[in-house]
């Protein structure tokens, strides 16, 4: 019996591979508007986060979610981004 499958996916963060489910995806939906995806399934152009503060902290200052998603992030889905990142354990990698 052969092995199952793993997707894998990279932070646009800290550049690290890791299976799919590990990550949080955030979506620039069809119509433009910033979701968090916890099921990783929604339609439109996706960026994966690990699941720690520093990561989003980092994405969302150095605005490489803007640049993943191909978009400009206002400053509402900044907040939102990072309230929900609070949530997370703070785990520095760099």
């Amino acid at each position: 019996m052969t092995p199952k499958h793993i997707p894998l996916r990279t932070c646009v963060h800290c550049q690290q591979v890791r299976p799919k489910r590990e990550l949080i995806r955030i979506v620039r939906t069809p119509e433009g508007a910033i979701e968090i995806d916890e099921k990783g399934k929604a339609a439109g152009r996706g960026a994966y986060l690990c699941r720690n503060r520093a990561c989003w902290e980092g994405a969302i200052a150095r605005q490489r979610l803007d640049y993943a998603l191909k978009t400009t992030l206002s400053p509402a889905d900044k907040e939102r981004l990072l309230t929900y990142s609070q949530q997370l354990p703070y785990d520095s990698q760099e």
